[in-house]
């Protein structure tokens, strides 16, 4: 599997749940939960002796949000993300995506799924790569043509549709993936780590691009990362986890402007949020 993508099936579903999210990204009890897991656990059964990935997460994700996942290799970000896609199953606890399980948030499309490595076809051009899951869910040419064209457009890459992906930078292939992820026009959108193969440049670029776009869309993001500045530049509120068995250590508000630049990391509030990071993620070495 190299992607999951998906929305409510219409353009006018997806864009009127956004409209109901407020501009600014602190938290109301009137807003909606997107994701809420409670008491979430995860058992892998090994050969040699059961390892618990996840620890009773409790976590309420709520519409509008751009939610950090940050901790040590190994602490149980890209396992939670996946269990949010139904990719892996909890052992105990509870978890609802929109109000419905996991499963049936798939089944009905309600996210798309970004993974760490753009994994496009390099015989399909931009185009038909972005088309692809549409066309296993059978739409017609023109609303394949429709939704392909507003995904590119809204990830700055409508003048490129005809290329191959061989002959795009690292980075434009990884916003082809966003664009494919999002030709579904979910509410909702799940990034794994997709930048931290990338050069710093081109990943300042692109966290750029991605922020510009959450400010356009109100999407609902939950995006895993190893990096602190990262996190901070790019998030309403950043989850910090312990090592295995990964807990939730500190879940830490962002009070930065919405629309803010690069400059931005150079600032006080800016080095407060990122040294409140690093503080919980060095309590998180002896959470217990």
């Amino acid at each position: 599997m190299t992607m999951i993508a998906a929305g409510d099936g219409t353009a006018a579903g997806a864009a009127a749940a956004r409209r109901e999210a407020p501009e600014g990204h602190s938290r109301s009890a009137a807003r909606p939960a997107v994701v809420e897991a409670k008491g979430l656990s995860l058992v892998f059964q090994t050969a040699d002796a059961p390892v618990r990935a996840l620890d009773n997460i409790d976590l309420i994700i709520e519409r509008g949000e751009f939610v950090s996942l940050i901790g040590p290799s190994g602490c149980g970000k890209t396992t939670l993300m996946r269990v949010i896609a139904d990719l892996e199953q909890p052992t105990e606890g509870s978890i609802r995506i929109n109000g419905s399980t996991p499963e049936q948030a798939r089944l009905a499309r309600s996210y798309g799924y970004v993974f760490q490595a753009p994994a496009l076809y390099p015989w399909r051009n931009v185009e038909r790569n972005v088309q692809l899951p549409l066309e296993v869910m059978g739409m017609s040419k023109e609303e394949r043509t429709a939704r392909s064209d507003r995904a590119l457009e809204t990830v700055g890459l409508s003048g490129f549709k005809k290329k191959f992906p061989w002959q795009l930078s690292g980075g434009m292939q990884q916003r082809v993936s966003i664009a494919r992820a999002m030709s579904f026009e979910p509410d909702l959108l799940l990034m794994d780590e997709p930048f931290g193969a990338l050069d710093e440049i081109t990943r300042d670029n692109l966290n750029v691009h991605l922020l510009d776009l959450w400010n356009r869309t109100n999407l609902t993001v939950v995006f895993v990362t190893h990096s602190i500045p990262e996190a901070v530049f790019l998030s309403s509120r950043i989850v910090v986890m312990s090592p295995r068995p990964g807990r939730i250590v500190e879940v830490i508000d962002s009070d930065l402007p919405r629309g803010r630049d690069l400059d931005i990391r150079e600032t006080p509030a800016f080095l407060e949020v990122a040294h409140r990071v690093r503080v919980a993620l060095r309590e998180g070495h002896s959470y217990d």
